[in-house]
């Protein structure tokens, strides 16, 4: 059942999709409109994340959520680079995909797929990633703002993050 409803759901956002992009080439008057809106290429990528998200909402599967969100994320960083002309910031930027990841995960277990689990490994790959955004745009000179010893600093936070969450793991076993 569940796919017939996922091929339904679709078949259908195809055929819809299919029907927009004839009337905005024959009709000039929607191009016209269009052509106000920004619509570069990046936010087709955005756009195509949420239309997964969308998908994955309609036919009652969570888990859509990681890819639409690796999607929508990649697709934001492209906009970026896009209308700032820095494409050079790919360099540190690819670290934020684990935080893409994170946010599908935890979204995924707010719609009801192994929440807690996921609610934790989701804020898990997202301190990550920030960790390592931090890091490698200091590296990089994207971000100056954390100066010369800013990816030490970021690695001993780290560092302390996981002896401190080792440790109350292993309270928490001891107290139960």
């Amino acid at each position: 059942m569940q796919h017939n409803r996922s091929t339904l759901i679709l078949g259908v956002v195809l055929i819809l999709l299919g029907i927009w992009l004839v009337v905005s080439r024959q009709v000039p008057e929607v191009g016209e409109w269009l052509e106000d809106i920004d619509l570069s290429w990046p936010m087709w990528t955005i756009a195509a994340g949420l239309l997964i998200f969308i998908v994955g909402l309609l036919t009652g599967n969570p888990g859509l959520s990681v890819p639409a969100a690796i999607v929508t994320g990649t697709g934001a960083i492209l906009y970026y680079q896009y209308t700032m002309d820095d494409y050079a910031s790919w360099s540190y930027m690819w670290t934020l995909i684990p935080g893409f990841i994170g946010v599908g995960t935890i979204l995924a277990g707010l719609l009801g797929e192994n929440t807690r689990q996921n609610l934790s490994r989701g804020l898990n790959l997202i301190v990550l990633s920030a960790v390592l955004f931090l890091i490698f745009g200091s590296i990089f000179g994207g971000l100056a703002i954390l100066g010369p010893y800013g990816p030490a600093v970021l690695l001993i936070g780290l560092g302390v993050y996981i002896l401190l969450r080792g440790f109350l793991r292993n309270t928490k076993k001891r107290a139960q």
